[in-house]
């Protein structure tokens, strides 16, 4: 490729030499969960039990346009697709892991898991 060529490549894409430098770097390196000295196949899962997750609880959902979104105020209703009594979707980063029930505990609100997702229909959703 000549310098005219390049220098337009560049102006059209410039993420195009990131993109090469990324492709001739190596892959990075990662540390073997099994280096807790056990040569029975267990995973050592002591290098994730500190990650913090975000665990979040869904009463429904509802789709509205931007009009009725604007006219909203303190007081309005908004209906939600579920009946009174159904339980809630507990979500941990995003993704469905169980169902659960509100309770409140000492005056602050909870919630009571009644069904949890299996390990294999999770990652089945995920395809």
């Amino acid at each position: 490729m000549n310098d005219e060529t390049e220098s337009v490549k560049t102006e059209e894409d410039p993420w195009s030499e990131a993109m090469d430098e990324q492709a001739d770097a190596e892959a990075a390196g990662f540390e073997n969960l099994e280096e807790d000295g056990s040569d029975d196949g267990e995973v050592n899962l002591d290098v994730i039990l500190d990650v913090p997750v975000d665990i979040s609880m869904e009463i429904g959902r509802t789709k509205i346009n931007i009009r009725n979104l604007l006219k909203l105020n303190q007081g309005s209703v908004i209906e939600l697709d579920r009946l009174a009594g159904e339980p809630m979707d507990v979500l941990i980063n995003g993704t469905l892991i169980a169902h659960g029930e509100v309770v409140v505990v000492n005056d602050k609100f909870g919630i009571r898991l009644t069904d949890v997702i299996s390990p294999a229909e999770r990652i089945s959703k995920l395809k």
